[in-house]
């Protein structure tokens, strides 16, 4: 088996500085390692969740790594204490909301915003469930 100590998606994105300053600003992400050319390594001071982008066609990676992502079908998922909270703050910041706020039965509260590079990020709040 083999034992590893981290998880975190690496993303093909051609505007690093705006995903720095984005996840910066928005949510408290530091970046561990930046170079606009290259590549933007991301890392949340309270939690450890890590995110990651690379320049498209980066003479360094391999062809598969060349192409931006495609941002049909992906979706980041961060998980807050407080959903509600979070969509005011959201609106505040005037971002791009892809989905407003909405509970769902299975016992989220959640919505969802676009970062830069055109990813979804859904902001999940987990609720508990009633049995009826």
């Amino acid at each position: 088996m083999i034992e590893f100590e981290a998880m975190f998606p690496v993303m093909v994105a051609p505007n690093l500085l705006e995903l720095k300053q984005f996840y910066e600003t928005v949510f408290g992400f530091n970046a561990v390692f930046f170079d606009p050319q290259f590549y933007l390594h991301l890392v949340s001071p309270s939690t450890g969740v890590q995110l990651a982008f690379l320049m498209p066609n980066h003479a360094s990676q391999p062809d598969f790594l060349h192409t931006v992502m495609s941002v049909e079908g992906y979706v980041i998922s961060l998980e807050v204490q407080d959903a509600a909270k979070a969509y005011a703050e959201a609106q505040k910041l005037n971002l791009n909301m892809l989905m407003a706020l909405k509970e769902e039965q299975w016992g989220q509260l959640h919505f969802m915003v676009q970062d830069p590079a055109g990813m979804g990020i859904d902001v999940v709040q987990h609720l508990e469930v009633s049995e009826h």
